[in-house]
């Protein structure tokens, strides 16, 4: 049974546990990373103040990762796309492209760390107290970046090329003998925080040399000098696929950095001074961060399980995998909330035990600003849930709304409000943001949701038109892409009938769904009308990418069928190594399309010219985010062609031209 159909017929809650497993395997090993050095520290003698200098640098190392992972997953996407094609071409150049754009980025970023760490470490929260053991700990870790982020986006690579328990074995080396080594660097070699560091590092480059191994022998492309040229066409295609992953995790660093901010300000100002609290929310990240990788892990394992189902209208298939996540997800977040509302002091106590300043915060602090988690757990899966359907708008809002828009305004409203009706309680604004947050982002995620369920069609799978590939002689593929308004379908019909050729526009639909699995509905959404960075996060959903791959499969299969005209689809692209494709551009100036317009829509004439502004500029992102180039660029064409010369002029051109071109060869 293909993978398609496990998909789409497999009982849903073996799915789910067969690829969320492997998730949250992958997404704890890399908060052992995070976690394992705060607890030795804090057990050490340097106490809070050292985890409050290993917190202060979290922010950095979140906008280092930001970087990797944008290209990482953009890259893993990009290659499982090459993949499903079988381009071993352009699989070669993904990777190339995108470990030396990682090389050049972290060679930058450590340049720019090691320079400017003592400023840097500043600006993040560090005090008198902790700005040298920070810097001790920051300028070992930076100077390592490069090892670190090429080791990221290399782990997801490996994992795209089919490897997953190789990744895993790279990664839970790196985690082992940072554990092994915490202790004796901290405590036998007596290196203090340095050892902290000199133990992480040493991990990370044992993962990097593992995962580097792999590169020599992977299974579906191959490394040459030429790989490791930057090609900007394609590295425009990994930023966009992996645009989403950097929102995300700048959104951690917005959200962080304020968090230092504001503690260092109003913790001053209190009775726990600047120190505590930066320690304590330092290790109460860390500790959510587990809680928050199962949840995701759980959902990310769902992913493609919704986007396929989602997208061959097995909506009862969705319903019930998007009930299981959910249901897995807030008992995950309930169990935590549990455990932090009625016996903080346990966890706290695993990082050492600390004066009583401290733990009075840290027990306030758990229980206040982590009291909803169960709720922090529902957000973060709501993101994931609809961009694995390919509804941009919703999983942008459910990706910002609360750390970005929400945690930042109650945070500074709060402080500022405390602060002034009693001295020193302008710190407790930083921990009541957290649930009000959690309450206003659920709130508006919820109304989202539920929206969304009340317009899903609740049938298994809609009715769709049957259509087949026309074998026919061999001979020339003309290719029309066009303008909106611009009459490219019909001057499309006219010139297939006058070389007595199939004809593809709205074809293409049902082909590609007979293809892909996916429903006709779904497919016919590519071209959706919406911003480009909508659009994008859009396409660089999974099943939106399945439905690419199939499109281009069907394209092919139409060219090797013989002589035909394609209209749409990108398909001057994906044929452009076909010897025998003509590639025609049809524009025309507004006065002509937005006529046409009125009269195919019923629309005003300012409706029409909107709706011919939001059409190109759709197109023009599809075109882009597939390709990587320009749409209205004429040299990706043969001819470009004004349609206000008359339909028929316009036809009879094409015509000659291909009739002059077969003639000459």
């Amino acid at each position: 049974m293909d993978e398609n159909k496990i998909l789409g017929e497999r009982p849903i809650p073996k799915l789910l546990s067969k690829f969320s497993m492997p998730c949250v395997t992958g997404l704890l090993i890399g908060a052992l990373y995070n976690i394992v050095d705060q607890i030795f520290i804090g057990n050490s003698s340097l106490g809070y103040l050292g985890n409050a200098a290993t917190g202060i640098s979290f922010p950095v190392i979140c906008i280092a990762n930001a970087f990797a992972w944008c290209v990482g997953d953009g890259a893993a996407s990009y290659l499982s796309i090459c993949s499903g094609r079988q381009d071993s071409e352009s699989a070669h150049q993904c990777v190339g492209t995108g470990l030396t754009t990682t090389l050049g980025i972290s060679i930058v970023l450590s340049a720019v760390c090691l320079l400017f760490c003592r400023p840097l470490m500043a600006l993040f929260g560090a005090s008198d107290a902790t700005l040298n053991l920070a810097c001790d700990y920051f300028e070992i870790i930076s100077l390592f970046f490069p090892a670190y982020l090429m080791m990221n986006v290399m782990n997801s690579m490996i994992r795209a090329d089919g490897s997953p328990a190789y990744a895993m074995a790279a990664m839970c080396t790196g985690a082992i003998l940072n554990i092994i080594l915490d202790p004796i660097c901290i405590f036998v070699l007596d290196w203090g925080i340095k050892g902290a560091a000199i133990a992480t590092v040493v991990g990370q480059v044992a993962s990097f040399i593992i995962c580097l191994i792999y590169f020599f022998k992977p299974k579906s492309f191959r490394l040459t000098k030429r790989s490791f040229r930057i090609n900007t066409a394609m590295l425009r295609n990994l930023i966009v696929l992996g645009g989403s992953t950097f929102i995300i995790q700048i959104s951690v660093v917005v959200m962080t950095l304020l968090s230092n901010i504001m503690l260092a300000q109003y913790g001053a100002l209190s009775v726990y001074g600047r120190d505590i609290p930066i320690s304590v929310f330092s290790i109460q990240t860390k500790v959510y961060t587990i809680v928050n990788n199962i949840a995701v892990g759980i959902a990310l394992g769902g992913q493609p399980i919704l986007g396929y189902n989602y997208g061959a209208q097995k909506m009862e298939r969705v319903k019930q995998t998007y009930r299981l996540i959910l249901f897995s997800s807030l008992c995950v977040g309930l169990v935590a909330t549990v455990i932090f509302e009625l016996c903080p002091e346990l966890v706290i106590g695993i990082f050492g035990k600390q004066n009583p300043l401290y733990m009075d915060f840290a027990v306030k602090s758990f229980r206040i600003f982590l009291s909803l988690s169960f709720v922090t757990c529902f957000i973060k899966i709501s993101s994931i849930f609809f961009q694995s359907i390919g509804k941009a708008v919703q999983a942008m809002i459910a990706s910002v709304i609360r750390d970005m828009l929400c945690f930042v305004a109650f945070t500074l409203f709060l402080c500022q409000t405390l602060e002034e009706k009693q001295a020193g309680s302008g710190i407790f604004g930083i921990l009541l943001a957290s649930p009000l947050s959690d309450l206003v982002a659920g709130v508006v995620i919820t109304i989202l949701t539920i929206s969304f369920f009340k317009k899903l069609n609740a049938s298994d799978k809609i009715k769709e038109k049957t259509v087949s590939i026309h074998e026919t002689h061999p001979g020339t593929v003309v290719t029309i892409a066009r303008q909106h308004g611009s009459c490219g379908k019909q001057i499309g019909e006219l010139v297939a009938k006058r070389l007595n050729v199939p004809f593809y526009c709205k074809e293409l639909t049902a082909l590609v769904a007979c293809e892909s699995g996916l429903a006709q509905e779904f497919i016919s959404n590519d071209y959706d009308d919406s911003s480009e960075v909508l659009h994008q996060i859009y396409l660089s959903t999974q099943v939106v990418q399945q439905g690419i791959i199939a499109q281009e499969k069907v394209l092919q299969k139409i060219a090797d069928a013989g002589a035909c005209v394609i209209v749409g689809r990108a398909a001057n692209h994906v044929l452009r190594w076909y010897p025998n494709v003509v590639r025609v551009f049809i524009y025309a100036p507004e006065e002509f399309r937005i006529p046409n317009i009125e009269k195919m829509y019923g629309d005003t004439y300012e409706e029409a010219r909107q709706h011919m502004i939001r059409s190109d500029e759709s197109r023009a992102n599809y075109y882009r985010n597939t390709s990587g180039l320009e749409w209205k660029h004429m040299e990706n064409y043969d001819l470009c062609l004004d349609a206000s010369a008359g339909k028929e002029v316009v036809a009879e051109t094409i015509v000659d031209y291909v009739r002059r071109r077969n003639a000459a060869m």
